[in-house]
C-alpha cells in the first residue's frame, strides 16, 4: 500500500490493498541484480539501441529543500526575487487556506510539483518521450523529440508543450505555453503564461537520476533560478491509477478570518513547550510559527479569534489569556493528541 499526503488540503490519498496487490511479488525483468536478488542501483547506465543514455523507468522523488521543493520553490530566493503581487497572492492563497487550488477542485498540478512529488514513469522512444505521473488524475506529458522548435504562439495548457534535446549524456527539455491557472507549488506560488522551464534529466548510473529544473517567468520571477533533486529507482513497480474526487467536497472547504492586528501581536512570543522552544511571529494577517520539531507547519491563519490551524496540516493552535487579557500559553493540537507550550 503507498499513500501520499496532499498538503495543500491535510488530506491523504490511500490506495487499498487489492489495487496494490494486483503488482505483488512482480520482478521488473532485465535489470541488474546483486547475489541476494535486489537491483545493483549503482551498475551502469543502461543505452538505447542508438547509444542514448535510456531514462525509462519508476522514478520517485526526493526531499529536496527545507520544505521540500513540491511545497515552496520559492524557499531559496529572497522576497525582493518574486514580484510583489505574486508573494502577496501566495499569502492570500493561504488564508483562504488553499480552497481554491487546483488540488482542491481536482484540477492538474503544475510540472514542478508533478517533478518534485511522488511517482512518475518515463518510456522514451526516440522521436517521442512520454512522462506519466502517479498524482491527482493521473496526468501525462509528451515531450518531442523529433527535431521541431518551440511553437510562436501555443495554446496555454496546464503542462504546457514540451521539446527535448540531447546534449551529450543529458537529456534537455523545454516547455512553454502555460495558463495562468496553475499553481507551481501547495503553497500557491502561481505561474503565468510567460513561464518557461527548462528541465535537464542526467543518468548517473542505473539507480539515479538528476534533475535540474530552472525558471523563468519575468511577471514572477526578478530572475532566472535552478532547483535541483536526485531522483532513485523504484524498481519492482508500476504507478497506480490516481483519481481525485475531492471536488464533492468542495462545498466545506472554507478560508480563515481576519483577527485585529493589536490582537495578534499579542500572540507574538517565544514558548516553551517541554524543553522545546517555538517562536509565534506576525505576518501581515497571519502567524508564522517556528517550530523545530514541524518546519513545514510555518504559516498560521485564525479560524477564531484565538485558534489557529496550519494553512498545509491538522496542526492546530489554541492561544490562552488570563483574565487580564494577557496571553499565558498556547495549546498545540494534532488531532486527540494535545500539548501545552508556556509563553516565557
Amino acid at each position: 500500500m503507498r499513500a501520499r499526503g496532499l498538503a495543500s488540503l491535510g488530506v491523504v490519498v490511500a490506495l487499498s490493498a487489492s489495487a496494490a496487490a494486483q503488482w505483488f511479488g512482480f520482478k521488473t525483468p532485465g535489470v541488474p541484480r546483486l547475489p541476494d536478488g535486489t537491483v545493483n542501483m549503482s551498475a551502469p547506465a543502461p543505452k538505447t539501441a542508438d547509444g542514448r543514455p535510456d531514462l525509462s523507468g519508476v522514478w520517485q522523488a526526493g526531499r529536496a529543500g527545507q520544505y521540500g521543493y513540491d511545497y515552496d520553490v520559492t524557499q531559496n530566493l529572497k522576497p525582493e526575487d518574486v514580484q510583489k503581487w505574486a508573494r502577496d497572492l501566495r499569502f492570500t492563497r493561504a488564508q483562504d487556506f488553499r480552497k481554491d487550488s487546483p488540488l482542491a477542485h481536482c484540477m492538474p498540478v503544475s510540472i514542478p510539483f508533478l517533478d518534485f512529488r511522488g511517482l512518475s514513469q518515463i518510456v522514451q522512444t526516440p522521436k517521442l518521450l512520454v512522462v506519466m505521473y502517479e498524482s491527482p488524475n493521473s496526468p501525462h506529458r509528451t515531450i518531442y523529440m523529433d527535431g521541431r522548435a518551440l511553437p510562436k504562439d501555443p495554446n496555454p495548457t496546464w503542462l504546457g508543450y514540451s521539446i527535448g534535446r540531447w546534449e551529450g549524456e543529458t537529456l534537455v527539455i523545454e516547455t512553454i505555453g502555460f495558463n495562468e491557472l496553475g499553481w507551481l507549488d501547495v503553497d500557491g506560488n502561481p505561474q503565468t503564461e510567460s513561464l518557461k522551464l527548462t528541465e535537464r534529466l542526467t543518468r548517473k548510473d542505473f539507480g539515479h537520476l538528476a534533475l535540474d529544473v530552472t525558471f523563468e517567468d519575468p511577471k514572477v520571477f526578478a530572475k532566472p533560478f535552478t532547483l535541483h533533486m536526485d531522483k532513485v529507482l523504484a524498481p519492482d513497480t508500476d504507478i497506480l491509477e490516481d483519481v481525485c474526487e475531492n471536488e464533492k467536497s468542495g462545498v466545506h472547504l472554507s478560508g480563515g478570518i481576519t483577527v485585529p492586528r493589536d490582537l495578534l501581536a499579542k500572540y507574538a512570543g517565544t514558548y516553551d513547550l517541554a524543553g522545546r522552544r517555538i517562536v509565534v511571529s506576525v505576518q501581515g494577517d497571519q502567524l508564522l510559527v517556528e517550530d523545530p520539531s514541524a518546519p513545514l507547519d510555518k504559516l498560521f491563519v485564525a479560524r477564531t479569534q484565538n485558534t489557529f490551524s496550519s494553512s498545509v496540516s491538522q496542526v492546530a493552535l489554541e492561544f490562552v489569556r488570563d483574565g487580564s487579557g494577557n496571553v499565558t500559553s498556547l495549546v498545540r493540537r494534532v488531532g486527540a493528541s494535545e500539548q501545552k507550550a508556556t509563553k516565557k
